[in-house]
C-alpha cells in the first residue's frame, strides 16, 4: 500500500472532505469551477492508494469521452500509472463494454453495430414508408426523438400499452417496428445501450449480482444531467454496497429536453438515506464579478439547494453590456471587440460567442468572413457526420456486420455501381417479406432469380466486393485497412475523376479519417490513457477496429472541439457546457429567444433557461460581455424582442454602466422587461372567465411582436381574441389565453 498523503496536498477543505468520505453515499454539490474533476480524480486515487479498493472495483462515469479521457490521465499522474483496470468512461460507452459481454442474454449477437443519429433518422423514415404513414403527419426526426426521449425514460413499446390513445396506440406501433428493425440489422441506438444494459440487470440478477461484486465504488460526475433510465442503472449497481458518489450542480441541469431529471440531485437525500452532502463553493475559474453576476440571474430559481461562490480573484472587469438595434449591429459589435483583442496582441483561442440557438450563427458568421478571421462552429457538421467520413466507416461497418442495413444501404451504389432504386426497393420488399436482414434479401434475391441479366451481374460483384472485404484481417493496421477499403471500392477512384474544389476537400477529409484511425490505433496498442478501452479486456472476436468504430459514433460535439487550434470559437450554451474561455460573447439576450418563448408559459422550463444562462455565464474566466437586439430578422420575419428578463436580474454593481448606444445611433433599449402586469391565463393570474382589463386603444408588448395597441376584442374569457396593431410586424389576431402578452397602459 502506498501513502496517499501527496494526494491531498492540492486539495481545499471541502475538496478534502469530499475525497475521504469514502464508504455510503456521497453527494458533493460542486459549483460552476470549483474543481470537480480533481476531487474526483484525487477520490479514486485515494481509494486506491488507501488500499481500500482494488482499481478493478472502481467505476467512475461521466458524459463526455474527453471528460473520461481528462480523469484517467489526472488518475494516472496521481499514481505513477500504477492503477490500470479503472473504468473511466461514459455512460454510453460503460454499457457498450458490458454488452458486448453480456448481450447474449437478450438474444442479440456480440457484433452488434452502434446506429448514430442520421443511421437511426433513417431507419425511422423507412419504417413510416413500411407502416404508410404520412410524414407530414408523423415527421420523422420528431418521432425519432419521442423513441429517443421513451427509452431515456426506461421505457420499451410493451411499456405504451397501458395509455389507450390513438397518438400512444400508433406510437407503439412505430417503436416496435422501429425496434424490429433495429434487430434484423443486428444495430443498437444510442437508447439502446442504456436501457437494454438496464433490462439485463433487471432481468438476470446472476449478471448483475456479478458487476455489484466488481464495482464496490461507484462515481459519477455531472449528475444533475442524468435521466430516469441512467438512475436506474446506478440504483441498481450501488443497490448492495451504497458506495455512491455523486457529483453535480443543480444550477447547471440544462438537458430536460434529453429527460434529464433534475430531482435526481435534488432529492439524493431521500433516495440514499444516510448520505453526507459536502458543497464545494470556492471557484477557480472566474472573477468575483462574473460569479455574482451569474448567481445573481440563479439564485431567482425556486428548484435549488442553495450555494454561494466565492474566489480569491476578487479584482476583474465589470460584466458588460452592449444593446444593439439589430442583429447585424450586434455581430458587428462583438466582432469589433474581437478585433480590438487580436490589435492588443490576444489570441483568437481565447474568446468564445454564445447563442441560444443555431440559426443565430448566420449573420455572425457574415461578419467573422468580413474580417477574414478564422473561426469554428461547434455544434455544426461534425467531421464524423460528413458525408464521405460516414462512406468509409460505412463500409468497415459492413465488413464487420454485414447485416447492418442503414450502413449497407449507404454504401450499395456509393460509388456509382449501376444498382437502382427500383432493385434497391425490391430487396428491401424482400426482406420485409421473408422478415430477415437486407443483406440476405440481397442474397435470395440473387440465388433464387429474381433480377434481370444485368441486375444480377451488378449484384453478384457487389457481393463478391463485400465478401472479399469481409476477408481483409481486422486485426491489422486500422489505417492501412481503410486505405485498402476506399481503394479496392473505387472510391478513391470516383472523387479523384470529379477534379473539383468539393471533390477534393473530401479527399482531405478522408485523409484526415485515415490519420485519426493511425493515431487511436497507436494510442491504444501502446496501451496510453487516451485508450477508449482496454485491449487485454476485449471481448472474444472483438478488434480494435470494432473500439475505432464504436468510438467515432459515440463522440460529442464538445468531444471533436480541437482547443490547439487559433480560431474563434462560436456554439450554442448548451454545446459550451463543460468549457471554459478567458473571454464570452453571449448574444440574443432578449425575451422569446433567450428565455425561449416555449418556456415562458412553462415555470420549470423558465428555470432550466435560467440555468442555462447561468451555465453561459460561468464559461467566462476574465471577461463576459451580454448583448442584446432591439430588431431581430429571423427565419423570414421581423421580431421586436424586449431585453431579456435575465439582464434585469442582474445588479448594476456587478456590471458597468448600460447606458450604451448602438453604432447606428439609436439608443440602448432598457435592460430587462418593463413593469407592468404580465397576462397570463397558464399561471392563473385570472379567474373563471373573468376578462382582464383589455379594451380598444390599450396598449401591450408581446414576447415576439413587440409593442402594440389593441384595436378590438373578440369574445369573452380564455377564449377572447385580440386585434391588435404592432409596429413594423402589422395587424395580428392573438388569442388571449396564449397571449403572454404584458399590459402597458390602457
Amino acid at each position: 500500500m502506498q501513502s496517499s498523503n501527496h494526494i491531498f496536498e492540492a486539495l481545499n477543505p471541502e475538496q478534502r472532505r469530499a475525497v475521504e468520505h469514502t464508504d455510503g453515499p456521497l453527494l458533493v454539490l460542486a459549483g460552476a469551477g470549483s474543481g470537480k474533476t480533481r476531487t474526483l480524480t484525487h477520490r479514486v486515487a485515494h481509494l486506491i492508494a488507501s488500499g481500500k479498493a482494488h482499481p478493478s472495483e472502481i467505476l467512475a462515469v461521466t458524459f463526455t469521452n474527453k471528460a473520461a479521457r481528462e480523469m484517467r490521465e489526472r488518475v494516472a499522474r496521481l499514481l505513477a500509472d500504477s492503477a490500470p483496470g479503472v473504468w473511466v468512461s461514459t455512460f454510453h460507452s460503460a454499457c457498450v463494454r458490458i454488452l458486448r459481454r453480456e448481450i447474449a442474454h437478450l438474444g442479440y449477437e456480440r457484433s452488434f453495430v452502434i446506429y448514430d443519429e442520421a443511421d437511426s433518422l433513417a431507419a425511422t423514415r423507412r419504417v413510416l414508408r413500411a407502416l404508410q404513414i404520412d410524414e407530414r403527419t408523423y415527421a420523422p426526426r420528431a418521432v425519432r426523438n419521442q423513441i429517443d426521449c421513451l427509452k431515456n425514460r426506461g421505457l420499451l413499446p410493451a411499456d405504451l400499452a397501458a395509455e389507450d390513445t390513438l397518438d400512444s396506440r400508433r406510437l407503439a406501433e412505430i417503436y416496435q417496428r422501429y425496434q424490429t428493425e433495429l434487430r434484423r440489422a443486428n444495430a443498437l441506438d444510442f437508447g439502446d445501450l442504456i436501457l437494454l444494459t438496464v433490462r439485463l440487470f433487471e432481468n438476470h440478477p446472476g449478471v448483475l449480482a456479478d458487476y455489484q461484486r466488481r464495482w464496490r465504488y461507484i462515481l459519477v460526475d455531472e449528475y444533475q444531467d442524468t435521466n430516469p433510465v441512467q438512475y436506474r442503472l446506478l440504483r441498481l449497481l450501488s443497490a448492495v454496497h451504497r458506495n455512491l458518489c455523486v457529483v453535480g450542480d443543480e444550477d447547471q441541469s440544462i438537458y430536460r429536453f434529453r429527460e434529464a431529471d433534475i430531482r435526481n440531485i435534488l432529492d439524493f437525500e431521500k433516495d440514499f438515506p444516510g448520505a453526507r452532502v459536502v458543497r464545494l463553493e470556492r471557484n477557480y475559474r472566474s472573477t468575483q464579478q462574473i460569479l455574482d453576476a451569474a448567481t445573481a440571474v440563479v439564485s431567482n430559481n425556486v428548484e435549488r439547494k442553495g450555494k454561494h461562490l466565492f474566489t480569491e480573484r476578487t479584482v476583474g472587469e465589470p460584466v458588460r453590456f452592449f444593446a444593439a438595434a439589430d442583429e447585424r449591429g450586434e455581430a458587428g459589435y462583438v466582432v469589433g471587440e474581437v478585433l480590438k483583442h487580436l490589435d492588443s496582441g490576444g489570441s483568437l483561442r481565447n474568446l468564445a460567442v454564445f447563442y441560444r440557438t443555431h440559426a443565430q450563427s448566420r449573420p455572425l458568421e457574415e461578419e467573422i468572413l468580413k474580417y477574414n478571421l478564422p473561426y469554428s462552429v461547434v455544434g455544426g457538421t461534425r467531421f464524423y457526420g460528413r458525408a464521405e467520413v460516414k462512406d468509409a466507416l460505412a463500409y468497415l461497418r459492413v465488413m464487420r456486420n454485414p447485416e447492418d442495413t442503414e450502413s449497407l444501404l449507404r454504401i450499395i451504389n456509393t460509388p456509382a455501381r449501376g444498382i437502382g432504386r427500383t432493385s434497391i426497393d425490391r430487396f428491401l420488399a424482400l426482406a420485409e417479406q421473408r422478415q430477415t436482414s437486407l443483406y440476405q434479401a440481397i442474397v435470395h434475391a440473387r440465388d433464387e432469380g429474381r433480377l434481370s441479366g444485368a441486375a444480377i451481374k451488378r449484384t453478384t460483384a457487389f457481393l463478391a466486393l463485400l465478401d472479399e472485404l469481409s476477408s481483409l484481417d481486422p486485426g491489422g493496421s486500422i489505417a492501412q485497412l481503410l486505405a485498402r477499403v476506399l481503394d479496392r471500392t473505387g472510391y478513391l477512384e470516383a472523387l479523384e475523376r470529379q477534379s473539383s474544389v468539393e471533390a477534393e476537400a473530401r479527399l482531405e477529409n478522408l485523409r484526415e479519417l485515415v490519420s485519426a484511425a493511425e493515431e487511436f490505433e497507436r494510442v491504444n496498442r501502446e496501451g496510453g490513457l487516451e485508450a477508449f478501452d482496454q485491449p487485454e479486456e476485449l471481448p472474444e472476436g472483438h478488434t480494435l477496429l470494432d473500439l475505432f468504430l464504436e468510438q467515432v459514433t459515440l463522440l460529442s460535439e464538445a468531444d471533436e472541439l480541437r482547443e490547439e487550434d487559433d480560431r474563434l470559437t462560436i456554439m450554442t450554451v448548451h454545446v459550451a457546457k463543460g468549457l471554459e474561455f478567458p473571454i464570452v460573447f453571449m448574444v440574443g439576450l432578449e425575451e422569446g429567444l433567450f428565455p425561449h418563448l416555449a418556456s415562458l408559459s412553462d415555470p420549470s422550463a423558465l428555470e432550466e433557461e435560467r440555468r442555462l444562462c447561468y451555465v453561459g455565464m460561468t464559461r467566462a474566466q476574465d471577461q463576459l460581455y451580454l448583448t442584446n437586439a432591439t430588431m431581430r430578422r429571423m427565419f423570414g420575419a421581423v421580431r421586436y424582442n424586449p431585453p431579456s428578463r435575465f439582464l434585469q436580474e442582474i445588479p448594476a454593481e456587478f456590471g458597468e454602466s448600460r447606458e450604451i448606444r448602438d453604432p447606428s445611433g439609436v439608443p440602448a433599449a432598457p435592460l430587462g422587461p418593463p413593469s407592468g402586469p404580465t397576462i397570463d391565463w397558464n399561471e392563473g393570474q385570472w379567474e373563471g372567465d373573468e376578462l382582464p382589463p383589455l379594451q380598444p386603444d390599450s396598449q401591450v408588448e408581446h414576447p415576439i411582436f413587440g409593442a402594440g395597441t389593441i384595436l378590438e376584442v373578440i369574445g369573452s374569457g380564455k377564449s377572447a381574441k385580440l386585434r391588435i396593431r404592432f409596429g413594423a410586424a402589422g395587424l395580428k389576431t392573438i388569442v388571449l389565453r396564449y397571449a403572454q402578452l404584458r399590459l402597458l397602459s390602457s
